[in-house]
């Protein structure tokens, strides 16, 4: 415990030092995303990242493992949503979390030095996987975390195309246009009954065209939402013209048993757009 605590502060001593010889050795012709960047602020909040981290991690020499997990997860967390690391390949930075291990391993080495008339030997051995264990444990969260944000952004991202790709098109104060492209998915398609239904509402449409000509593929589930959504328009109020029904769309409507009574039907959007006013009043 006594050789643990001096270690500890040993680190501890050395961690402006660790921080300055590991940005002065980045290769920057080499380096990628944050660890090449010339921007004077992102170099000084990178080099504040790194010594925060010694400064926790030195701890896993005087803390319990519980409390010490806490402050390095919430680093970890810090880093794993900071925008300037999600632009930054994720092998590069587990490369420097290598690096920095490393230069910890030539501390403990230079700390047995230090003490050589000592038995060093069993300590070293115990601390050399102390360190190793909590640089896994570190770079094993952050992969976790980064991922996790990642897929929160891709989410968010599929979310917003989404809603851009189905957006209801107002062509009079009355008639709007819903021109569906590309494939759907269940969870598309029920985005798109949503948003079409609050569109229709907040625009005061009393007709919606619904072109599928631009959709590529379409499957039984997201068939019956589609139908679901012309039901829904019928019950708040709005006709539904639909057109560019492709002959798999149909046969699909027609194994499952659908409704097109009281539904008008064009091959093609033109079509539809010439219906004479008085078929759509």
């Amino acid at each position: 415990m006594h050789r643990s605590k001096e270690l500890h502060t040993f680190l501890l001593s050395k961690c402006r030092q660790l921080t300055d010889d590991w940005y002065d050795s980045l290769d920057k012709n080499k380096t990628t995303g944050v660890y090449s960047s010339e921007n004077p602020k992102v170099i000084e909040k990178l080099k504040m990242q790194n010594f925060s981290f010694h400064g926790i991690l030195c701890n896993v020499f005087a803390e319990d493992r519980e409390t010490f997990n806490q402050k390095i997860y919430e680093w970890v967390s810090s880093i794993a949503n900071d925008q300037d690391h999600l632009e930054t390949p994720t092998h590069s930075i587990l490369k420097e979390f290598m690096r920095v291990r490393n230069q910890y391993l030539d501390l403990l080495k230079e700390y047995a030095g230090d003490h050589v008339q000592e038995d060093m030997f069993d300590s070293f051995n115990l601390w050399s996987t102390v360190l190793i264990e909590a640089f896994d444990r570190v770079m094993l969260r952050f992969v976790e975390l980064q991922s996790e944000v990642m897929d929160r952004q891709l989410q968010n991202q599929q979310e917003v195309i989404n809603e851009l790709s189905s957006p209801v098109i107002s062509l009079n104060s009355q008639i709007a246009l819903l021109p569906l492209v590309g494939n759907i998915d269940p969870s598309r398609a029920e985005l798109i009954l949503e948003n079409a239904l609050d569109q229709c509402v907040n625009m005061e449409v009393s007709h919606l065209f619904i072109d599928l000509s631009g959709v590529v593929l379409i499957d039984t589930m997201v068939a019956h939402q589609i139908f679901q959504l012309i039901d829904a328009l019928q019950l708040i109020g709005v006709k539904p013209i639909l057109s560019g029904l492709r002959p798999e769309i149909a046969q699909t409507a027609v194994q499952l048993g659908l409704n097109f009574e009281n539904l008008t039907i064009t091959s093609t959007l033109s079509q539809a757009l010439t219906i004479k006013n008085n078929e759509i009043e």
